[in-house]
């Protein structure tokens, strides 16, 4: 079965929350919700890895850290 995307989760929790819950249902939009997040914080920090952060003179500022990652992934060559 192919992985749920965030927006099929998110549209089965909110069908899950509006009906009246038995333990089923619970246990369900629980297991979703944690689905959810765990797919929200990958994307997340993908797009966080991916940024370059530059100030008003056109200097690059991005955070060293970000930097390394960057650098571990082979995005950076610097």
């Amino acid at each position: 079965m192919a992985e749920p995307t965030m927006d099929s989760l998110l549209a089965r929790i909110n069908e899950l929350a509006h009906k009246n819950k038995t333990d089923e249902e619970t246990a369900e939009r629980d297991h979703l919700r944690k689905q959810y997040l765990k797919l929200f914080r990958e994307s997340f920090r993908s797009q966080v890895e991916m940024m370059q952060v530059y100030d008003k003179a056109g200097k690059e500022v991005t955070p060293e850290k970000v930097r390394q990652i960057q650098r571990d992934k082979g995005l950076r060559d610097d």
